[in-house]
């Protein structure tokens, strides 16, 4: 099969695992220090968590040092961004406390916070949450890369996994006076977890961890399982997953279950008369051949602006639209339009989806984690993306940053899966892009008294979805997930895809 220029656009790319509905946000602000409180040892101060929405919440925030190198605690120190969201009723604050785990890898937990906090109003009545911005993420010495450089970088040229590399290679110079990306790990931040879980006096925690947040939960649990009274993991990446290694399928069979939702309606079908998947295709290889220069409206200030449309484009912007399903309503609708040769709107929805993501994730981190866990077990034949959409160029310049990034290690059991007797939670989104239900029954499997929850016609991320966050307050109360009456969740319906800009038909 000839190589095919259809590579999402990096920033969308390195999103990875990160939970759709997060956006970004700005750090937390301090209030005064006449709210300082403790917990256990740590000294908090009253500050505001502002996501990218209005919504902000009332926290307070500390500051925790550890050694950047574990094994040299005499050495560099970095300072752990913490905040803590004591329990809402007067009195309340059980022992066990919530720790929230943030997706990416790259994201940051405190900033993402003002996005979750609606999800976990019944988990605060009792519980105090407590989150850790992991190491190289948000205030915890963020360890963020310029990647403007590799802006239309086209990936079918042999130069564009060296472009890559020489900027991993240029950034970790950059950092070198204040980090060692060596040491950013999923198993370095166990360790910090657990450092921050013996300062606050907490005998044992509960962890909640979204997307690649799963795999700290899962490393955490292995390490430490005295601490851990309950586990939820929604969207789930099994320990052994190779991030980044099968996005082309998983985005593949995603596209399949939408073309078949929509054939199975009759508005629908007879609205978009052509599979979406095989439009999808026909527009990425006709742009791929000649990209379209394009008028199209700023989404932020509505002013008319000039671009390119090509086949990065398309498949950034569906493979992102496919991580929810009120978005991904709307891709056969602006597909339809782009084959008409109306490529406005989805330039524009591009541009959106790209501003949206591209500060949500610190792409040094993600690199830390990625290329010590996860490059070196790449198997590309393995992953069979040759016959689809993004093929197999995606996941070759999703690693090409590791040629140029100082590597970390992991330890020999770290693919392991977790076998434990630990009350779990699993969630798993039916037509989730990057984290299919199929990975939280293979983590099933070693959880006894686990529960798998999968919410029809879903995508990437559940915790905040109908009546989850009712779900989510019993099972933390009960740490029993077999008895939950998980019946509410049969109301979750299919979205079904926009036969026009107005909507939907009734």
């Amino acid at each position: 099969m000839k190589t095919r220029k259809i590579l999402l656009p990096l920033a969308t790319a390195t999103a990875c695992l990160a939970l759709v509905a997060c956006g970004g946000g700005e750090p937390a602000t301090q209030a005064g220090p006449q709210a300082d409180d403790r917990y256990g040892e740590l000294r908090f101060q009253a500050c505001t968590l502002a996501g990218a929405s209005a919504r902000s919440v009332q926290a307070r925030c500390a500051t925790y040092e550890v050694p950047e190198d574990p094994e040299n605690p005499d050495g560099r120190r970095i300072a752990l961004d913490i905040a803590w969201l004591p329990a809402t009723e007067a009195g309340a604050g059980l022992a066990d406390p919530v720790f929230f785990l943030a997706g990416g890898p790259g994201q940051s937990a405190v900033q993402v916070w003002p996005q979750l906090d609606p999800a976990f109003a019944e988990v605060r009545r009792q519980r105090h949450v407590v989150l850790v911005d992991q190491r190289g993420t948000g205030g915890s010495n963020q360890l963020q890369c310029d990647r403007s450089p590799l802006d239309g970088l086209d990936p079918a040229q042999p130069q564009a996994l060296e472009a890559v590399a020489a900027l991993a290679r240029e950034c970790a110079a950059a950092l070198a006076d204040r980090a060692d990306p060596r040491f950013y790990t999923t198993t370095e931040a166990v360790a910090d977890l657990e450092a921050v879980r013996q300062a606050i006096g907490a005998e044992e925690i509960n962890l909640v961890g979204g997307s690649y947040g799963t795999r700290v939960a899962q490393q955490y649990a292995k390490r430490h399982p005295e601490h851990v009274r309950s586990i939820v993991l929604d969207g789930v990446a099994p320990n052994d997953l190779v991030v980044g290694g099968e996005f082309a399928r998983t985005f593949e069979d995603a596209l399949s279950l939408q073309a078949a939702r929509c054939r199975g309606l009759p508005e629908c079908a007879a609205r978009f008369p052509q599979d979406p998947r095989a439009q999808l295709r026909a527009l990425v290889e006709r742009l791929g051949r000649a990209p379209v220069e394009v008028e199209y409206r700023d989404p932020a200030s509505g002013e008319s602006l000039k671009g390119t449309v090509d086949a990065g484009t398309v498949t950034g912007l569906a493979f992102m639209f496919s991580y929810m399903p009120q978005t991904a309503a709307l891709l056969p609708l602006v597909l339809d339009e782009a084959a008409h040769g109306r490529y406005a709107p989805l330039k524009s929805l591009s541009e959106l989806m790209v501003r949206g993501t591209s500060e949500q994730m610190s792409v040094g981190m993600q690199w830390s984690v990625v290329c010590a866990e996860d490059a070196d077990r790449h198997d590309e034949s393995a992953a069979a993306a040759e016959d689809t959409l993004l093929g197999p160029q995606m996941a070759r310049m999703f690693f090409a940053m590791c040629a140029g990034w100082p590597r970390g290690s992991r330890p020999d059991d770290f693919t392991a899966p977790l076998e434990s007797d630990v009350p779990a939670l699993l969630l798993s989104g039916e037509m989730d892009p990057v984290t299919p239900p199929r990975y939280a029954e293979r983590v099933l499997q070693g959880l006894p008294n686990g529960r798998h929850l999968v919410l029809q016609g879903q995508g990437h991320g559940t915790l905040a979805l109908g009546c989850m966050p009712r779900l989510l307050g019993q099972f933390m109360e009960t740490a029993d997930a077999k008895s939950l009456d998980a019946g509410c969740l049969s109301r979750m319906t299919y979205v079904p895809p926009f036969t026009s800009f107005n909507g939907w038909e009734p």
